[in-house]
């Protein structure tokens, strides 16, 4: 799976992308946004910018796109082949 990280969640991360084996995540079938939600948590605890709170509080405020479609659905469930973008609000237009 591919995730890609936009602006604040970029920040928080301290990386705009991330590959992850799906195969070694999948304690639970389905493996679902929820999960992959909590796996980012714990993989990036603390903010990776002074400037940015952690992913942990960035990810209340985001919304998803899975393969480019927009959900908010955290029990959709995700395949090894999905791409996940993490988009927190936008300022601007």
């Amino acid at each position: 799976m591919h995730i890609r990280f936009f602006a604040a969640a970029a920040a928080a991360a301290g990386v705009e992308e991330q590959r992850v084996d799906l195969a070694t995540l999948a304690e639970s079938t389905p493996f679902t946004l929820a999960d992959l939600s909590a796996f980012l948590v714990e993989s990036f605890p603390v903010s990776a910018s002074s400037h940015t709170p952690p992913l942990a509080e960035v990810l209340t405020r985001c919304s998803f796109l899975v393969n480019e479609v927009s959900t908010r659905d955290l029990a959709q469930a995700l395949t090894s082949g999905d791409v996940v973008d993490v988009l927190p609000p936008f300022a601007g237009g």
